[in-house]
């Protein structure tokens, strides 16, 4: 008789992908691509879109037909957010510059540029579907991102 061996260990969980559900393709590729995200303009067709950030971590767009398909209860969110994107710019004025830029885009600008006490230049925008997308930069190098 053979002794019992241990089951090999189970693989640790990474976070591999973030999923946004999105009601107009075209209108919220528009708005990342204004934010880096390299995006081709054939994706504005698609109902499932998913782009590679840094590190590996993908960024998923989906439609609401698309979720509804798995999940037929689901709802969009009303009365807030549970989720929010936070975008690098790189220096403080740059926050300001992409305030202005996407503000005269038709972006909805939700907390207007100031120096946050933690030390950036911070800013809030709304996606086209209501998520918060913070604009940042540090205020000095010794400042922390």
């Amino acid at each position: 008789m053979s002794a019992p061996t241990d089951p090999a260990p189970r693989p640790v969980p990474r976070l591999d992908l973030v999923g946004l559900v999105v009601a107009d393709m075209p209108r919220t590729l528009a708005f990342y691509r204004r934010l880096g995200l390299q995006v081709p303009a054939a994706a504005d067709g698609e109902d499932h879109v998913e782009v590679v950030l840094a590190g590996g971590l993908r960024l998923a767009f989906d439609v609401e037909d698309v979720v509804r398909s798995f999940d037929p209860g689901w709802r969009a969110p009303t009365g807030g957010h549970r989720v929010a994107l936070a975008v690098d710019c790189g220096e403080p004025r740059a926050v300001d510059e992409l305030w202005r830029e996407l503000l005269a885009a038709g972006v909805h600008g939700h907390l207007p540029p100031w120096d946050a006490v933690w030390g950036q230049r911070y800013a809030v925008v709304h996606d086209p579907d209501g998520v918060p997308v913070d604009l940042f930069a540090a205020l000095s190098p010794a400042a922390g991102g």
